[in-house]
């Protein structure tokens, strides 16, 4: 079988070891291959970057940074199928790059030039790699394995730093230390040890990060409460927004308002019906659907427009009636989807969403009732006196941290299996739309503390290292492992794995991770990740029920 792209960088990747003719994603070859390329540029733009800092050269690193993750960012597992679109950014890319060189000439510094600076084809071939852009040019595996986790833990940060950017949220050093280990990854003279070091690094970084974005979202929009949230329909056309960023979610409701169009959340938005902020627009109507996998049935009965701010895209079917109905904005892209770009004022204008949305029957109703959702750390911290009070009379034995990502193989199912075995003495931690699978299914309350207690978005997840810590306080624990806490993470793209390596930054050890472990991972890595935390696959629910629970 002739091999027209490699992409191993999730967890539905073909046979659990790599896509090569298409993506399990719906990504095509051509795609894939301008991605890689890409990735390519963005190293050789920060290599030149990183040089003009050090020869003392007027660098502006926080337009550069945000260049570079919002193209990062695009590389995302169903994040962006539009090869045009990834073909323009490597030709912007390029034109960064010639410029930096020719103001570094005519300050008379000499740089070190990119080996493969030109414009490049997107053919994998024996060629491609071996000019040093695709991944498995690099052929030691075990450096192909770092290089290329560090590479996946920057996607999942560059996701976080530009919606912290959006809200005006920005730190250079993390600016500063993407454009350096992009640099770094180009290289060929690190060692693994060396390599090692860089992938922890890169996940204390993530820590840094998603503690920006939570700054951001609570500053802005108040921190999340709990929240009762509406999973019905009302009469009225709509506009289902998906994705992950809140300042689109914010621009959408205000240029919705006395326009008679209501707002619905769906699948990784669903979080932004817990922000204060956000409950004052009474044409809010609550979340429409479940995960991002079933939206090619959840769109069809939807009727009106669709937003996605960010991923996770999946490509429609040949027959489905919305696919004119679907519009992306920031680094998401589709073939044929209609996209919102920032204006000159770098304001974005929905109108054309909402005209369409006005011409659209009403949603049909695929449910009803309610969900609760909205305990992020100052929630849970709130809730202290209540969770130590059940903790001390028996009633609350153990917190199982279920956080991560859905996904459509039915081996997912495990996650719900395992959230119904549960004792009734535990209690489930989440964050992002792994808790599609349970926090449905009815599993009750200790004493007023629900059982499922949903911190938000994947993004969010540093809630649930804050509220380990903060656990870790009251009960004068002297290691995080010490605590009654159990993790039971399941992964699907690249912000996954920045939480995954968020958590062994901070010495989280006993992580169970599944549906499977990773595919870039090689077995020499794989050993070192298990041997020094202890990380472990998911085996069958009542063993793993056994183990982390008892």
């Amino acid at each position: 079988m002739t091999e027209t792209m490699f992409c191993y960088q999730c967890q539905e990747t073909s046979k659990n070891t790599g896509c090569i003719i298409k993506g399990v994603c719906g990504k095509d070859s051509i795609t894939s291959n301008y991605q890689d390329i890409l990735i390519y540029k963005l190293k050789n733009l920060s290599d030149i970057t990183k040089q003009c800092k050090s020869h003392k050269m007027d660098v502006n690193i926080p337009a550069i940074g945000r260049y570079i993750i919002d193209n990062l960012f695009s590389t995302i597992t169903n994040a962006n199928f539009d090869p045009q679109d990834i073909e323009r950014r490597i030709g912007v890319t390029d034109k960064r790059i010639s410029a930096m060189i020719k103001d570094a000439k005519e300050n008379g510094i000499k740089l070190t030039i990119p080996t493969v600076s030109e414009p490049i084809k997107p053919i994998l071939s024996e060629e491609y790699n071996v000019m040093g852009i695709g991944i498995m040019s690099e052929s030691d595996e075990d450096k192909r394995t770092l290089k290329e986790l560090t590479t996946y833990v920057l996607k999942g940060l560059a996701a976080y730093a530009e919606h912290a950017a959006h809200l005006g949220y920005e730190d250079e050093d993390i600016y500063s230390f993407v454009i350096d280990t992009l640099a770094v990854l180009k290289s060929e003279d690190r060692s693994v040890e060396e390599l090692v070091s860089l992938v922890l690094k890169t996940g204390e970084y993530g820590v840094k990060t998603m503690a920006l974005l939570d700054k951001a979202h609570n500053e802005t929009y108040g921190s999340p409460e709990a929240t009762v949230v509406n999973i019905g329909v009302r009469n009225n056309p709509g506009i289902l927004i998906s994705g992950h960023d809140l300042k689109d979610m914010e621009t959408l409701l205000e240029q919705t308002k006395g326009t008679g169009v209501d707002v619905y959340t769906h699948s990784e938005m669903l979080p932004a019906n817990y922000y204060p902020k956000f409950k004052k627009y009474d044409h809010f109507v609550g979340n429409y659907g479940n995960s991002w996998w079933k939206q090619k049935v959840e769109f069809e009965t939807f009727n009106g427009p669709i937003l996605f701010t960010t991923n996770c895209i999946v490509p429609p079917t040949k027959r489905a009636t919305y696919a004119d109905k679907v519009y992306t904005t920031n680094a998401t892209g589709y073939p044929g989807f209609k996209h919102i770009p920032f204006d000159e004022k770098g304001e974005k204008d929905f109108s054309e969403i909402i005209e369409l949305a006005k011409t659209c029957q009403p949603p049909t109703e695929i449910e009803s009732g309610t969900i609760v959702g909205g305990f992020a750390h100052q929630q849970v911290f709130a809730l202290a006196d209540k969770i130590v009070e059940n903790m001390k009379n028996g009633s609350l034995r153990k917190f199982v941290v279920m956080g991560g990502c859905d996904g459509r193989f039915s081996s997912r199912d495990y996650y719900k299996d395992f959230a119904q075995g549960l004792p009734q003495d535990t209690v489930i931690l989440t964050a992002g739309c792994a808790k599609y699978r349970y926090n449905k299914l009815g599993l009750g309350e200790i004493n007023g503390i629900p059982r499922v207690l949903d911190a938000g978005q994947c993004n969010d997840s540093y809630s649930l290292a804050m509220i380990a810590l903060k656990l870790k306080e009251i009960l004068g624990a002297e290691d995080i492992n010490d605590l009654p806490i159990v993790y039971n993470i399941a992964w699907y793209e690249q912000k996954a794995v920045i939480v995954f390596l968020a958590l062994l930054s901070l010495g989280v050890k006993n992580i169970h991770l599944g549906p499977t472990l990773p595919a870039f991972l090689s077995p020499n890595v794989a050993k070192v990740i298990v041997d020094n935390f202890g990380v472990a696959p998911i085996g069958e629910v009542e063993t793993d029920l056994e183990v982390l629970v008892g």
